[in-house]
């Protein structure tokens, strides 16, 4: 069992037949409750992209703001909320996307992005990969370029690395089953 997986798994939250029945959700939330794993997570995100070249890190709106902002503090680079419709001022790049159910759509402010830069995107599961391809789309109509993707957890099952392509992904710990254990 490697670290990541072991200091962190003991505090991921396991929720059965959340949002649906059926559906096994894993909860970033332990993390928060224990200040040891959330340092550690921001500490493995730091160690990990140090010696990349990233300008700056987007974070998806909620969660992904959690892990992003104290990242891009510690790394002394600029930190892009990516947001839901709607909830940003002035003119921003949008995308639309399928959800299971319907369609979302999230905003960044133009002004964010710089032509050129290379954005680290950041959220706290990867699972299908959907909202994560379009807040690549975002960075992309602004003229910056995805440095990778990074999240906390990531659910290979639902196949977010083919999506994804062909950016590098990263995630800390990983779960291969749908099975609610």
């Amino acid at each position: 069992m490697d670290k990541d997986f072991e200091v962190l798994d003991k505090v991921i939250g396991r929720i059965p037949d959340f949002p649906k029945k059926g559906v096994l959700f894993y909860d970033i939330t332990g993390i928060l409750r224990h200040p040891d794993a959330f340092r550690y997570t921001i500490q493995r995100m730091t160690e990990i992209y140090k010696d990349k070249h990233i300008d700056a890190v987007a974070g998806i709106e909620s969660r992904g703001f959690i892990f992003a902002a104290p990242f891009a503090e510690r790394m002394g680079i600029p930190f892009i909320l990516i947001r839901k419709k709607g909830k940003l001022p002035g003119k921003t790049y949008n995308c639309k996307y399928n959800l299971e159910y319907g369609t979302a759509e999230i905003e960044v402010h133009c002004t964010d992005i710089t032509p050129g830069q290379n954005v680290l995107l950041v959220d706290d599961l990867l699972a299908t990969g959907g909202t994560m391809k379009a807040a690549e789309n975002l960075l992309e109509q602004g003229g910056a370029k995805v440095a990778g993707v990074f999240g906390v957890i990531g659910l290979p099952f639902l196949n977010y690395e083919k999506v994804l392509e062909p950016y590098p992904t990263t995630t800390l710990v990983t779960y291969n089953s749908e099975k609610m254990e």
